[in-house]
């Protein structure tokens, strides 16, 4: 963890594969692949959130292989207890403010749009466009892969997507008065 109690990069991973392999068990090859697809869909493609290994999750007692040995056969993996109370040390940290590094980039060309030519401008505005537009495609590909998860989840997700969604018309608009 952070020195402020929150979470890292790698334990936000550490707890999409705890809480899922803790929903039930799941193939090692299918957990990797899960995990993988979930944390891409939110934060897109991050060599930082991918460096997690469920072998290492074996080896620190927090999961076990219940039907084979581990990756090398493919094993069925289930949640230990000590892989419970990591989780829930995990899921009940601090959150840090949304302090990404992305907005601030957003906020700085916003800041300083007037300085480019029209032309300029609406490149910047057609880039961030298509920023929404991948953030929007990656969100709805993992909602409808996520059609029977927790309502919650779905909740939160709709939410999202129609934050993007309202961003993608205020660009659009932003662009017309240029």
């Amino acid at each position: 963890m952070f020195a402020d109690n929150t979470l890292t990069p790698k334990e936000a991973v550490r707890v999409c594969a705890l809480g899922t392999v803790a929903n039930a068990p799941m193939r090692y090859s299918a957990l990797a692949g899960s995990v993988r697809h979930f944390c891409s869909r939110i934060m897109g493609p991050s060599l930082d959130l991918m460096g997690l290994s469920v072998e290492l999750l074996r080896y620190e007692g927090l999961v076990e292989a219940i039907d084979g040995q581990g990756m090398e056969d493919d094993a069925l993996l289930s949640i230990t207890e000590a892989g419970r109370r990591e989780l829930r040390a995990l899921l009940t940290a601090r959150m840090r403010p949304s302090s990404d590094l992305t907005k601030l980039v957003v906020a700085l060309k916003f800041r300083f749009l007037h300085l480019l030519d029209r032309k300029e401008q609406a490149a910047q505005i057609d880039m961030l466009l298509d920023v929404c537009d991948s953030e929007l495609s990656r969100l709805e590909d993992l909602r409808d892969a996520s059609a029977g998860e927790d309502p919650a989840l779905l909740a939160w997700l709709d939410h999202d997507i129609a934050q993007l969604r309202g961003r993608v018309n205020w660009l659009e608009e932003f662009c017309r008065s240029l």
